[in-house]
């Protein structure tokens, strides 16, 4: 058994590590990385936010006391610096002011075709100096057409090297963003004796109510709203749970516990982006909780579903041979949805390829799909027996959770069908701020499917409507003697009965003979 655990366990640490060494966050961090070669350019990616529009405007900029920032938006550069290779530099002359330069661009997604010289029928990103004699750019420079309706965009921030310095340090600049959208920042230079630079230092991006970016900003509204709604939620199922306690079943225990994590996992997203938002990095603690939570409550719920659907403490008092088989599926879920989970959030997503992505995405979704067989397949068992029974009130119920579970299977493909759609039409995240309405939903089916449970299994002063009872012979064994086994056993006796009898009335007639 060690062993059969031994690689799922190692996987799962080495990936806690590499999730530990890149985190998303509002502040982005540059640590001695590299340009990437395209085209006639050298470009690195410093960052992409959704960012809304200052609500405070005025002429000075935002400095880093609190009452300055509150309310603007804006794309801050500390203490960026560029160091280029040994060899460039001593290339150089001494006594030159400027012997190499990196542009800073910042550009809204919309005018991502403005960068380059597309509008010059051309596939060069620098200016060359055959386009430098029609005018239209500056050679040696990134080539760049201005808005016409916003004429300060996209914005350049060029930096120098002086002499023979093999480093430049850009200036602190704040750039105060006017209009909500999504924005871009590219570092680049043309020169190809810079190449080998690396770039260093930090960017701080924040909105005007914080840090957290603008396509999870909605979010923190609603985990707030959740946490009140479980927690109402959660009192009500106390109190019912309190006022009947005498007569709950340990299936009530279980939809506690869920009741339970759904509580905590809501409180502490809530706090991890209050916390995110104030400071502009995901506190590693406190997101690390939130996601073993979430993964948690997920395995448990599906859990909870599995055991409802088999008729536990309902038509059955245990689940017998099949409870290893329930809580292996359930350990492997719970390890593939945290390793998911830390990626998306401790992680840059990002920066994994699509072969990686689906190393992490397939398992849950397969997992995922043998849970809803199982369900289904029990489901089926359990209401046809009901049946044979003719136990209605309880077949009754079961009919009532099936339908509430098959429209959210059918919510379920609808959803991930639109999220596929969403996700090929969207690829630079021009729709940023409905982003958050796809992890949102996915919270409220939960809840949904939470409720329904509760609403039907609620604990009561007539439990016999729910519970099992040997008295109405609702236990059946689907391992043990079955309804033909005993159908045999019946009509075996009454066979011997009817030869018995037989036998008497001869024995009385050779009587009389006599």
């Amino acid at each position: 058994m060690e062993r059969r655990w031994f690689p799922s366990a190692l996987w799962f640490t080495v990936l806690l590590i590499l999730m530990i060494n890149g985190c998303n966050a509002s502040i982005h961090e540059y640590r001695n990385e590299g340009f990437t070669p395209q085209s006639n350019a050298f470009f690195f990616h410093g960052g992409s936010e959704g960012l809304y529009a200052s609500r405070v405007v005025d002429s000075s900029s935002p400095s880093s006391s609190d009452s300055h920032v509150k309310g603007k938006s804006f794309i801050r550069f500390e203490s960026v610096t560029f160091v280029r290779p040994k060899e460039s530099a001593s290339k150089q002359n001494e006594m030159q002011e400027s012997t190499g330069m990196v542009e800073a661009i910042i550009l809204e997604v919309k005018d991502r075709t403005r960068i380059g010289a597309s509008f010059l029928k051309s596939n060069v990103i620098c200016c060359t100096r055959n386009l430098s004699k029609d005018g239209q750019c500056t050679a040696g420079e990134v080539v760049m057409q201005k808005n016409p309706d916003n004429p300060d965009w996209p914005k350049r921030i060029k930096t120098s090297f002086n002499g023979k310095d093999e480093e430049a340090k850009m200036e602190s600049e704040t750039v105060e963003i006017t209009k909500s959208g999504m924005y871009y920042l590219y570092f680049m230079f043309c020169n190809p004796e810079l190449k080998g630079t690396l770039i260093k230092g930090r960017t701080d991006w924040r909105n005007p109510d914080g840090y957290l970016p603008g396509k999870m900003a909605p979010l923190m509204t609603f985990y707030g709203l959740m946490s009140l709604v479980y927690l109402v939620f959660g009192l009500a199922w106390f109190l019912r749970f309190v006022q009947y306690w005498k007569d709950v079943i340990q299936l009530h225990y279980h939809i506690t516990a869920v009741i339970a994590l759904g509580m905590c996992e809501m409180a502490v997203w809530y706090f991890e982006y209050v916390n995110f938002n104030s400071t502009g990095t995901r506190p590693m603690g406190i997101t690390l909780w939130a996601v073993t939570f979430s993964s948690v409550k997920k395995t448990l719920s599906r859990m909870l579903l599995l055991v409802v659907s088999m008729g536990f403490g309902v038509v059955k008092p245990t689940l017998g041979g099949i409870t290893p088989k329930l809580c292996l599926l359930g350990g492997v879920y719970f390890m593939a949805s945290e390793a998911l989970e830390l990626v998306e959030h401790l992680g840059n997503i990002n920066d994994y390829s699509g072969k990686a992505k689906l190393f992490l995405v397939l398992p849950v979704a397969f997992l995922d799909s043998c849970f809803i067989l199982w369900i289904f397949s029990s489901l089926s068992n359990t209401l046809e027996k009901l049946q044979i029974r003719r136990n209605m009130a309880k077949l009754e119920l079961y009919r009532k959770f099936t339908n509430s579970l098959a429209v959210s299977v059918l919510l379920s493909v609808a959803w991930i069908g639109f999220e596929l759609y969403f996700n090929a039409t969207d690829p630079l995240s021009e729709l940023w701020q409905i982003a958050w309405v796809i992890p949102a939903f996915w919270t409220l089916l939960a809840f949904s499917l939470l409720t329904v449970i509760c609403v039907l299994w609620a604990p009561s002063s007539n439990p016999t409507r729910y519970a099992y009872s040997e008295e109405t012979g609702d236990d059946f064994d689907e391992e043990g003697v079955s309804l033909t086994s005993g159908a045999l056993k019946v009509s075996g006796d009454t066979a011997a009965m009817r030869e018995f009898n037989t036998g008497l009335a001869e024995d009385l007639e050779e009587d009389k003979r006599e």
